[in-house]
């Protein structure tokens, strides 16, 4: 390899050509999402190299590999396997051992690293040009993490120094990349564990009754955190005593609910737990011979944790959550004792204030604004109808922001249900709510917020409609709308005629780079906006027939005029339906004559 850094006679880049290359590298490994994913550049690199005529990767967990990825200067096409390598046989070779090759040509291995690190050639996968040689650089990720760049040569090298010193440069790069990548997945999966919290929260606090409390964090926890949950608090008597139990499998409820009720194994684990300050975790070797070993109907617990309800400095009960999965659990350390004290503190301050009072008030949904702005010349009105009493946690959103003279309506929907979808859900209202509050449009703010669940990595896509009410300049309102995937608004004129608003826009957190437009309406005096979910127009009847044909009608009765137009639509759309029940957000904005 020459020093000129241009390539030599055979063809062959030189070292400033190799150092572009490495600088190259290093930019893509800075933006890189992961490390697996710089695996073409460096095969490209590795095999541009002088005698390299294949290239291997392999990355392990302790002792067990997970991945491998082999390219051959003939065949660029990468092969590549993840477990349970099923279809090949796994022969180690230590460094610096001698191995045949099929045809019987050798090769020898040498180890530039250091550790107990083994090249690991696949049996019957011998890449075109039969290396002779081998190179192998093994290099650590993280924790028991450990990644081997082996390449194979045309023939013997008189010395290896050079190619031994640029495999050593590109795992370098791999493993600060991969330092990179651990602490920006760390910084992501605390802001879901956050926003996670913060709609725990919000659940928890909007019930006063300590039962109900309670199973509103089995239900949010289940599957977000664990595919089973348990939790008991002591009675008067000192006595631990199960209040909510909640499983991914329906049919196992009565059998988990048994154990909870005197199981004597568990008692005397939760008893214990319960007078620590940090989680107990029990894995499957010590489940094995406990009753969760092998629950019918439920099938054997893999792990469980229990975390004890401390608040106030007393020991309330305990939190115990059931994984299936044999992998780690889903819950950290630290959401397990966040969760925990959260749902102490709520349980306390609930039990505080039943000594106070004899009946239980629900708080307000928390998905929802406390109150509508009061806005001279305009009269808001909202309904919020929950298909499942028993699952509360629903994606329908609405809000009301005033701004300046005006209002800014927010309306939308999270796909699906549970605790990601609520957490999706606040993270929307919430990103929104605060655009529109600092006076941005709301194109832009669609536009952001599709940004923002994009780059949260958000599993559930969102639909939402924003209508921004202005004072029109010769009475009325000068009405903004932009929609993105969401029915769009009808129009009740002071005439009764009904009418949609035209727009359009792709669902928000599928595409990246998604600009919503916006499209004006004037909304004279006497006039109505209808803002919905499609909750009100899937309401089907006894016929079949879908509630969206018969909706203008029931626009043009219920908003024309009398209190709580959106109660009334609600009502009429439930009178309506037989089946097809599902999560309904109303919003209605009828112009009045202006002071």
């Amino acid at each position: 390899m020459g020093g000129s850094g241009s390539e030599g006679a055979t063809g062959s880049p030189g070292e400033q050509y190799w150092a572009e290359r490495l600088h190259a590298l290093w930019l893509a490994a800075d933006v890189a999402h992961d490390v697996t994913g710089l695996a073409d550049r460096v095969y490209d690199m590795l095999l541009s190299r002088p005698g390299v005529v294949s290239v291997v990767g392999t990355r392990w967990s302790g002792h067990r590999m997970t991945y491998l990825r082999l390219v051959s200067s003939e065949e660029r096409t990468p092969i590549t396997w993840r477990p349970p390598f099923s279809d090949w046989s796994e022969p180690v070779v230590r460094p610096g051992t001698t191995v045949a090759l099929d045809g019987g040509a050798p090769v020898v291995l040498e180890h530039t690293g250091s550790g107990a690190a083994a090249a690991l050639w696949p049996g019957g996968l011998v890449p075109a040009g039969r290396p002779v040689a081998a190179l192998e650089c093994a290099f650590p990720l993280a924790g028991d993490d450990w990644a081997t760049l082996w390449v194979g040569l045309d023939r013997p090298a008189e010395s290896t120094d050079p190619l031994r010193a640029q495999l050593v440069q590109v795992a370098e790069v791999l493993a600060t990349s991969n330092v990179r990548l651990l602490a920006h997945h760390a910084h992501e999966r605390r802001q879901v564990e956050d926003a996670f919290l913060a709609e725990a929260s919000l659940q928890m606090d909007t019930s006063l009754d300590v039962d109900e409390t309670l199973r509103r964090i089995a239900r949010l926890a289940v599957p977000a955190v664990a595919e089973g949950c348990l939790v008991h608090l002591y009675n008067g008597a000192g006595v631990l005593r199960p209040v909510a139990s909640a499983h991914v499998a329906a049919f196992a409820q009565g059998r988990l609910r048994e154990l909870a009720e005197d199981d004597d194994w568990l008692v005397k684990l939760l008893r214990e737990s319960s007078e620590r300050r940090e989680s107990t975790l029990v894995g499957a070797a010590e489940l094995r011979d406990s009753p969760f070993g092998s629950v019918p109907g439920i099938g054997a617990v893999k792990s469980l944790s229990v975390t004890p309800l401390r608040a106030r400095g007393r020991s309330l009960g305990t939190l115990t959550f059931l994984h299936h999965r044999a992998e780690a659990p889903v819950a950290t350390p630290r959401l397990l004792g966040d969760l925990a004290s959260r749902a102490a503190l709520a349980i306390d301050t609930s039990t505080l204030y039943e000594k106070r009072r004899s009946h239980v008030e629900v708080l307000q949904r928390h998905l929802l604004p406390r109150t509508l702005p009061d806005v001279p010349g305009l009269r808001l009105s909202s309904a919020y109808r929950v298909a499942d009493s028993s699952l509360d946690v629903g994606g329908d959103f609405y809000d009301a922001v005033a701004v300046g003279d005006g209002v800014a309506l927010l309306i939308g929907d999270v796909c699906g249900r549970g605790a990601e979808a609520a957490a999706v859900t606040g993270l929307a209202r919430h990103t929104l709510r605060t655009l529109l509050q600092e006076g941005t449009s709301p194109g832009i703010a669609l536009t952001r917020l599709n940004d923002t669940l994009i780059a949260e990595g958000a599993a559930r896509f969102v639909t939402a409609l924003i209508a921004l009410l202005s004072p029109a300049r010769d009475g009325g309102w000068d009405v903004e709308i932009a929609v993105a995937g969401h029915p769009r608004p009808l129009v009740r004129r002071a005439d009764g005629s009904v009418t949609e608003v035209d727009g359009a826009g792709a669902l928000l957190g599928v595409i990246p780079g998604t600009d919503y437009r916006s499209v004006r309406v004037l909304l004279e005096p006497g006039a109505s906006l209808v803002m919905f979910t499609d909750g009100l127009t899937e309401a089907r009847g006894a016929d079949g027939t879908f509630f969206e044909a018969g909706l203008p009608a029931a626009v043009a009765e219920c908003s024309g005029g009398g209190p709580d137009p959106a109660g009334r639509l609600v009502a009429a759309a439930s009178a309506f339906r037989h089946s097809g029940d599902d999560d309904t957000a109303l919003l209605i904005a009828t112009a009045e004559e202006r002071p």
